[in-house]
């Protein structure tokens, strides 16, 4: 009788850590959702990186896209805030604490109706953090309404049409001075992977909308955001890679084929370009295409715009290196002298 082969070892990254370590609580949400894609990959695109799961912040709102959180790195921080708030209660953690790496997921509900002021200003000011956007175009915690982003033409479950113009978070990104700016579809596995881990080492705003059909309330025929829908007219910009910094590899791409920009932390986004003279620097050309991209039908994924040199919040603000959070009193609180002083001054 032979001895039963011995089971694999679990694959680890350069922590040690296993993808176990990166997993958060069983998901609440329908079977097949978007959603539920989104948050593996959000999960492997951190083992992969070998980011410590304790030096990760998530933020989120409310709505089905921020219940996600919940599913992913159950050792990071987190905070669940109110309906559209979620900006806010990021820029302040960060701020508070700049060595923390930001995630934030948010739906299109949350983001471009309620929270839609408080995402304009967190991406001009060029925070930085990954900034998730779940969008479905419809309410699914409520039953299925149609939120901003839902196209015109396009039916509801209820019957109901989508008369009003949608609002392309993209193309408001890109105009708001976003340093990064993606669009992706959740059933597009190697796009979002490579996408998230070039997002999780910029050092700015990273915006990234990803088309997540609601399989309850926005996947049947008419609705511009269901599978059938986004995979007939799914318009890649670029096929695309991310290699991390610390690795060597070897490339074998026919001259003329592959792009590469070089990331804040000299890591590098490989693109092949399968449009062409598309700069994904050229922000002007990233909101026409994307209008025009709308015209014709298509949704167009991939990098967008990409800005690896724009000011950060924190660059504005001269911060100190270290986070505000462990410095002592007497470095944060101004002395009654300087209180008195100003004072004065406004007397």
């Amino acid at each position: 009788m032979t001895a039963p082969a011995p089971a694999p070892a679990s694959r680890v990254n350069r922590l040690g850590l296993a993808v176990l370590d990166y997993r958060g609580g069983k998901t609440t949400l329908c079977a097949g959702c978007g959603h539920n894609a989104i948050s593996e990959r959000i999960l492997e695109a951190c083992f992969e990186l070998g980011l410590p799961p304790e030096r990760v912040a998530k933020f989120s709102g409310i709505g089905c896209s921020s219940k996600t959180p919940a599913y992913f790195l159950g050792r990071s921080h987190a905070f669940n805030g109110v309906h559209g708030r979620m900006p806010s209660i990021a820029t302040g953690a960060l701020l508070a604490n700049r060595t923390l790496v930001g995630v934030g997921v948010s739906g299109d509900g949350d983001t471009a109706s309620i929270g839609i002021g408080q995402f304009v200003h967190l991406v001009r000011r060029n925070l930085p953090m990954v900034y998730v956007v779940e969008d479905n175009g419809v309410y699914g915690l409520t039953k299925g309404q149609g939120s901003a982003t839902a196209d015109p033409g396009s039916t509801f479950k209820s019957g109901a049409v989508a008369d009003q113009p949608a609002i392309d978070l993209c193309a408001l990104a890109i105009q708001l001075g976003a340093s990064f700016v993606a669009r992706s579809f959740s059933g597009d596995r190697r796009q979002l992977s490579a996408l998230l881990r070039a997002a999780l080492a910029h050092r700015g705003t990273a915006v990234l909308d990803v088309v997540s059909p609601c399989v309850t309330f926005n996947d049947h025929e008419g609705s511009t955001k269901s599978y059938t829908f986004v995979k007939e007219h799914d318009a890649p910009l670029q096929e695309l890679d991310f290699v991390p910094a610390a690795e060597e590899i070897e490339v074998d791409h026919p001259p003329g084929t592959t792009a590469e920009v070089t990331l804040h932390d000299g890591s590098r986004l490989r693109l092949r370009k399968l449009e062409e003279g598309y700069d994904p620097g050229d922000r002007a050309r990233a909101v026409a295409r994307l209008v025009g991209g709308a015209g014709s039908g298509e949704i167009l994924t991939g990098l967008l715009f990409f800005d690896p040199a724009a000011p950060t919040l924190l660059d504005r603000l001269r911060l100190v290196p270290e986070p505000l959070a462990t410095l002592p009193t007497e470095r944060v609180r101004p002395p009654p002298a300087a209180l008195e002083e100003i004072n004065r001054a406004l007397r």
